[in-house]
């Protein structure tokens, strides 16, 4: 596994056992290069201190891959004409760009964007997630021009909605990893 991989987490953060923490333990387990950047203040985040971080982050660690998860998909797309392009970018359970949650509100609203800063970019929904309906996924997904993976009843793809262990994108890494 020679890729190196951030992993950026959302509000609130994306401890043990959200699949964030899961995912970074097993790269690790096998030796593989992976950063979990953790963002200051996560419960009350502030736009431009998590920009600081995950371009110092960008920066120093030099990812081939970037997973965000939740806000961190927000704070991706505030960064796009500041950061070098990664080759896979997966964006994991964004929040509507119209996001009214006062904690939050130094990253909101948002332009819809139409670029990734990715050469491959994935966008991963779920039909009932309680921050971004699926009819706005689907509107992202069209503007990015990315493919899209909608699971089925999977929330906000967190602990919550039983996302601790989540195979699938350690195993879709791991193909990756061969490349």
């Amino acid at each position: 596994m020679n890729k190196k991989i951030l992993l950026v987490h959302g509000w609130g953060g994306s401890d043990f056992p959200h699949w964030q923490s899961w995912l970074a333990g097993e790269l690790a387990k096998e030796y593989g290069k992976v950063s979990f950047l953790k963002l200051s203040d996560f419960d009350f985040p502030d736009l431009e201190s998590w920009k600081k971080e995950l371009k110092d982050e960008l920066a120093s660690f030099k990812p081939d891959i970037v997973i965000c998860h939740s806000l961190a998909n927000t704070l991706w797309f505030h960064l796009i004409d500041e950061i070098d392009a990664v080759e896979k970018l997966y964006l994991v359970a964004a929040p509507s760009f119209e996001c009214k949650i006062e904690e939050l509100k130094s990253f909101f609203p948002l332009t819809l964007p139409t670029q990734t800063k990715a050469k491959e970019a994935f966008l991963i929904s779920s039909t009932n997630d309680p921050y971004m309906t699926l009819e706005e996924a689907k509107e992202l997904q069209k503007s990015l021009g990315i493919q899209m993976k909608v699971l089925e009843n999977a929330g906000h793809i967190n602990t919550e909605s039983g996302y601790g262990e989540w195979p699938w994108i350690l195993e879709e890494l791991k193909n990756n990893m061969i490349e």
